[in-house]
């Protein structure tokens, strides 16, 4: 089968196209047909490692001395169960579903194995295969850092970074929690995330919301760009900041990725695809992500639908 396998840490260019053996199931797992992935921030991170220098000698032994211990990167995808191991139950061939791989990665390839009982399930009915695959990173890292901060109705809820995978997808489930949503992006994405449902939105180019003078229950930093120091003027006395950097690594379970396709059946969320690569052009994709401009996803088309 044809994979993306990054051949030693660096910049994109490191990224081959390479036929490789296709997996092969174990007794508890599926082997999926991929239709769709995605290239995340986080890809993008393990292929250029980015480590803190505390941290540099502890991230290689675990991800990989000279290149990725698992070379094919790829955290969440879409596609069609091509067969079942023996000891599978709730799958059947032909299943189309979608699934976060997490760190097992191996997503920018034709085919990837996956526990039965891991994170993987039927994708929504009302999706393409492309549509599906960008919304398991960040809806389950959004769904993880709202509950921890606390997330119920009527909150105040300020969205830093509202227009990125995790951004967009946070917008949309606060005020499917009944939030009052403050979202925050420059200027070119304003529009967008007023029309995934932000009561208020903030240009950063032009305002400080620290400095407005206003007050948030809760404010997710969903690019990582932001201190706690930075916000403590914008918190109510209770207030919670939360960050996908710093706060901890995002908890997922089949039953958030059940949860967020019934979401999506019920038209409640949306993913946002901001462009569109084949197989082969997953190192311009990296490029692409690498910029820390994209609006939602970069969807990888592995094969037609």
């Amino acid at each position: 089968m044809r994979a993306i396998v990054c051949t030693k840490y660096g910049s994109p260019d490191v990224l081959k196209l390479q036929e490789v053996d296709k997996p092969t199931p174990k007794d508890n797992e599926v082997l999926i047909k991929v239709y769709a992935t995605t290239v995340t921030s986080g890809d993008c991170r393990i292929r250029s490692f980015r480590s803190p220098f505390l941290f540099w000698i502890p991230m290689r032994i675990m991800i990989g001395l000279r290149k990725p211990r698992k070379p094919i990167l790829g955290l969440e995808l879409a596609g069609e169960i091509e067969a079942i191991g023996k000891d599978v139950t709730g799958f059947q061939i032909g299943d189309q579903v979608y699934a976060l791989n997490g760190m097992r990665f191996g997503a920018h390839a034709e085919y990837a194995c996956l526990p039965a009982n891991g994170e993987v399930t039927l994708k929504p009915t009302n999706m393409t295969y492309e549509e599906a695959a960008a919304i398991p990173f960040g809806g389950t890292s959004a769904l993880h850092f709202l509950r921890k901060a606390g997330i119920q109705s009527r909150k105040k809820v300020l969205i830093y970074g509202a227009s990125g995978a995790v951004g967009t997808a946070a917008v949309q489930l606060a005020k499917h929690y009944g939030a009052e949503v403050t979202g925050v992006c420059s200027t070119a994405n304003v529009a967008l995330v007023r029309s995934l449902g932000a009561d208020q939105v903030v240009d950063y180019t032009q305002e400080d919301f620290a400095q407005s003078g206003q007050h948030y229950d809760i404010i997710l930093d969903a690019v990582g760009k932001i201190s706690k120091a930075n916000c403590k003027t914008a918190l109510t006395p209770n207030g919670v900041y939360v960050s996908v950097e710093g706060s901890g690594v995002a908890k997922v379970s089949k039953e958030d990725l059940i949860f967020l396709k019934e979401l999506a059946e019920s038209g409640k969320i949306q993913p946002v695809i901001d462009r569109r690569y084949s197989l082969e052009q997953v190192p311009e994709a990296h490029s692409y992500v690498e910029k820390g401009r994209k609006k939602g996803n970069v969807v990888i088309q592995v094969r037609n639908e």
